[in-house]
């Protein structure tokens, strides 16, 4: 699968761990979302591609309230998630 980005195929797939932090100061007490995943990265450019977890997904639902859920888990789902990488 080529980049996204810039077509190349000189990729790879490396194990992660990363914090999802909340902007605004009123999640400044807001410890964020631990997500561990694959991170493809590719290595002409450097875009980089991850899948959040199921679990992650629900917890970043449940901090952004019912009605900004929709519109940031649309956002969250477009920039964050592609289906080419299996976890």
């Amino acid at each position: 699968m080529a980049c996204p980005s810039c077509q190349s195929d000189n990729q790879a797939e490396f194990s992660a761990e990363m914090i999802i932090h909340f902007s605004g100061l009123k999640n400044l007490d807001n410890p964020g979302v631990w997500e561990f995943s694959k991170l493809l990265v590719c290595l002409d450019c450097g875009v980089s591609r991850f899948t959040v977890s199921e679990p992650g997904r629900g917890l970043l639902i449940a901090v952004t309230g019912t009605d900004e859920s929709f519109a940031q888990g649309k956002i969250v789902r477009g920039i964050a998630c592609s289906p080419q990488i299996v976890l």
